[in-house]
Formats: structure tokens, C-alpha cells, sequence
């Protein structure tokens, strides 16, 4: 990480000495009253994200004191890589004592910034990690990196064959199998929907289905299956300019679910892996799919097009159905699915869907374990109503706008066996505003929590 350095590359290192209102007046007597004095004059009482410096005296060198919001965990430190003088710290011992692992990764959340299309980006600051610590957590940085960089990348650097690409990168990496599935092949081995959505796509944008297999065949079996839409137009309903505005975010469920995958690779745990990720441009053409069309789907369930602005379930219970010919021992998708989700929960609150109560809430304790929240919405069986289609099985968008994220989740639901434990994160995968380790753009949410939930199952 560009944020960290190692021991050997510590020389200089300005001390950080992390400070808070609550501990202000204890830490400050640590440096005298010449520190008391310069504090008073700046007005600093240890308010989170504001720092001084303190010049070198005859005792020590220069110290920076780096001022900490209460209870903000993780990101008690994730402010200052991009606002502090550029140059290398390290945390000093007369500050609060902050748990290493979690000022390293908020460090590193806060360093982000997505400098493919511009020039001239002031360098950050960097902090002093040990190698113990760069073990714990280097990995998840990595993660939230790779799923922030797929997210900001707009479309036309970012079609399906690039995020195929992606799979199959990680696939090299680690020795995994490779296969994907473009166009008319699609058809030909029964992944109806994905094609139907995609299939307005020129040539070079062709929808396809991407997975990647690794790991013992008699292990545990986990599926991880991701939104791979790489632009929503909203098809022949098409979105308003503001709704179409951000769209390239779209495939942040497949982005969540291709990290996610290098994470348990990374740590090898005991299972086998299974990635699938349907990657489709929901365009515009002649060949567009129509409101009112029926398309017989893999799980043999017929639905009717009711809302072609509803396509990332079509692309997802594809693939959902496919994981579930495998009966694996876990089906884990990810999905920018719902306007709705956000309306109930927020930017910040992944909504989870669960068919199974112990998974459920061993989930939410990781995430509370992690500071990567979840939380757990219902599978409101009777909302099933709301989907019903005159002429076939199932509709694919709800007769009303009530509970929209449920009845997405519950259209999923029925190609998933009951037999099959499976969870559903509706993400919205998106920062709309600058935060301290938060940065406006694409993010990475719930990759902490379900890593840490898988380890506490399979390892």
C-alpha cells in the first residue's frame, strides 16, 4: 500500500500523537506548557480530523498532534492521509492508544483516491506499519481498493468483457479454473435472461457470464454470485437523466463479489469456491427486450417483463439458478438491486435477505465485529402477491411500489431450493459525499463482514 511503510523505510518519521477532547488535557501535559500555550492560541482541543504541529525543542523533534472524533473506530485516523502535510508518521505512544489493525486499514481507506483520468494528485501522507499488522489487514485494503477502482471506472473502460477480464485475472492469480460464457452461447447452454438483457449490446459489449472455480472438490461448497450490470439505461423504461446519471455503478454487486472472492483465496480457507458474475449492458437497440415479453429463465419459471428497468434480478436468477444445480453448501450473492433498500436504510446500510436464521445472524455479529455494518430485512413471504403475472409464472417487477427491496429479494428467492441456505445483500455500493476513509465514489461494503463470517464457519 502506497499509504504505509515498513520499519526499514521509517527514517524521519514524524511522531502522530493521536488526541481527543475527552483525553485532551492529559496528553497535552505530556509536551509542557509551551504545547498548552500553542494549542490555545490555535484554538485545537483534539477535535477529530484538525492537527498541529509542534516544533522540535531541545528534547525531541517535530510532533504533530492528530485530532481523534469519539467513538469513530476504524476511522479515527482516515482524514488525515490526504490533509497532512505529505511525508511519513508514526504512531506515538504518549497518544491514545488506538488498536493498530484499525488505524493501519482506515489509514489506507483514507488514502484512496481513483486517479485513472487525472493528473497532478498531491501525494499522501504515510504511516508506519509493522509487518503483524500489514499481514492482518493488507489484504482488506487491497479489497476495498480493487472494489472501489471497478466501481469508478466508467462504462467504456468497464463493458462486460472487462469485468469478465477481472475474473479471470484473479483466476491467473491464483490457479483457479476459468470459463466464460459470451453471446449465443449463452443461449445455447441455457442462461436465457442474461442474454435477454444484454442482447441489445453491440458486438463488443456481448453479454456474457463469467466463473471461476478453485478448491477441493469435496470441501464445502460456496457460490459467490455478483450484478455484473456495467450500465443500466433502464432499457425500453428508461431512466431520467438523473437516475441514469450514476449507472456505471451498476455492477458494484459483481465488483463486491469478485473481491470478496480474492479474499477467501487469499486466505485459503478449507472450502470450494465458486464466482459467477453476469455481466451485461442493459442498452438500447432493436433487438432491445420488451415490456410484456415472457422469457422462460434456467430455474424452468416463466416471467413476464413487466418493468425492463427490473433486469438485475433477470441477469441474476440466471446465475442463481445455475449455483443452485451444484447444491452447494452456500449460495452468496451481491447486488445494486433496489432504489428501495436505499429509501428504507440509507447510503451506508447494505440490506440483508437470509433464509436461514443462523447464517442471518452470525452475519450481522461479523459485521458488528468488523464495523461493517449490516442490516437484516425480511423475506415477507406474502408480498409474493405483489408479483403475480396474468399470463405467466412470475412477474419480474412488483404491481406496486410498496417494499420494493423485499419483493427483488423474494423474486430471487424462488430459484434458490429451499433445502439451499443462501443471503442476499442489496448494496448501494456508492459514497455520495466526502468522508474520512470514505471518499465520494464507488465502496466496498459488507467485504469485512461476510470475510470474518466465512473464516468463523469454514475455518
Amino acid at each position: 500500500m502506497d499509504a504505509w511503510i515498513s520499519a526499514a523505510d521509517a527514517t524521519r518519521s514524524i511522531p502522530l500523537v493521536a488526541i481527543d477532547g475527552k483525553n485532551f488535557d492529559a496528553i497535552i501535559a505530556r509536551f509542557g506548557e509551551g504545547a498548552r500555550a500553542l494549542c490555545a492560541a490555535n484554538d485545537f482541543k483534539g477535535e477529530g480530523g484538525r492537527f498541529l504541529g509542534l516544533a522540535a525543542s531541545q528534547d525531541s523533534g517535530p510532533v504533530m498532534l492528530a485530532g481523534c472524533a469519539a467513538n469513530s473506530g476504524l476511522y479515527a485516523l482516515a482524514s488525515l492521509p490526504r490533509r497532512l502535510p505529505p511525508g511519513n508518521y508514526a504512531l506515538d505512544p504518549r497518544g491514545l492508544a488506538l488498536d493498530a489493525a484499525e488505524a493501519a486499514l482506515g489509514w489506507a481507506l483514507g488514502a484512496y483516491r481513483f486517479n485513472r483520468y487525472r493528473r497532478g494528485d498531491r501525494e499522501c501522507a504515510r504511516l508506519l506499519v509493522d509487518e503483524a499488522t500489514r499481514a492482518r489487514v493488507s489484504s482488506l485494503a487491497n479489497a476495498a481498493t480493487l472494489t472501489r477502482d471497478l466501481i469508478n471506472t466508467p462504462t467504456q473502460d468497464m463493458g462486460p468483457a472487462e469485468l469478465a477480464a477481472a475474473v479471470s485475472a484473479l483466476a491467473a492469480r491464483h490457479g483457479a479454473e476459468y470459463r466464460e460464457w459470451v453471446g449465443a452461447a449463452l443461449l445455447h447452454d441455457n442462461f436465457p435472461t442474461i442474454h435477454a438483457v444484454g442482447r441489445a449490446a453491440t458486438a463488443e459489449r456481448a453479454p456474457r457470464l463469467a466463473m471461476l472455480s478453485h478448491g477441493d472438490t469435496t470441501a464445502p461448497h460456496v457460490v459467490l454470485v455478483g450484478k455484473g450490470v456495467c450500465f443500466d439505461s433502464g432499457g425500453l423504461d428508461l431512466k431520467t437523466a438523473d437516475g441514469m446519471r450514476w449507472m456505471k455503478k451498476d455492477m458494484g454487486g459483481a465488483a463486491h463479489a469478485i473481491a470478496l472472492a480474492g479474499l477467501v483465496l487469499e486466505a485459503k480457507l478449507p472450502i470450494r469456491l465458486t464466482l459467477l458474475i453476469p455481466a451485461v449492458e442493459n442498452a438500447i437497440s432493436s433487438d432491445s427486450f420488451r415490456p410484456g415479453e415472457v422469457i422462460q429463465t434456467r430455474g424452468n419459471i416463466q416471467v413476464e417483463i413487466d418493468n425492463t428497468d427490473a433486469e438485475g434480478r433477470l441477469v441474476l436468477c440466471d446465475a442463481l439458478a445455475y449455483a443452485a444445480e451444484m447444491k452447494p453448501d452456500l449460495i452468496l450473492d451481491f447486488a445494486t438491486l433496489t432504489g428501495a433498500a436505499r429509501v428504507a436504510l440509507g447510503a451506508d446500510l447494505p440490506a440483508l435477505f437470509c433464509n436461514r436464521d443462523d447464517i442471518a445472524n452470525a452475519l450481522l455479529g461479523a459485521g458488528t465485529q468488523t464495523q461493517d455494518p449490516l442490516w437484516r430485512m425480511p423475506l415477507w413471504r406474502p408480498y409474493l402477491t405483489l408479483l403475480e403475472s396474468y399470463i405467466a409464472d412470475l412477474a419480474n417487477s412488483g404491481s406496486s411500489r410498496h417494499a420494493g427491496a423485499i419483493t427483488a429479494a423474494l423474486f430471487l428467492e424462488r430459484f434458490i431450493p429451499e433445502e439451499i441456505p443462501w443471503c442476499h445483500l442489496d448494496v448501494y455500493s456508492w459514497n455520495d459525499s466526502e468522508r474520512p476513509g470514505r471518499p465520494k465514489g464507488g465502496e466496498a461494503q459488507g467485504l469485512r463482514a461476510y470475510l470474518q463470517f466465512l473464516k468463523q464457519r469454514y475455518a
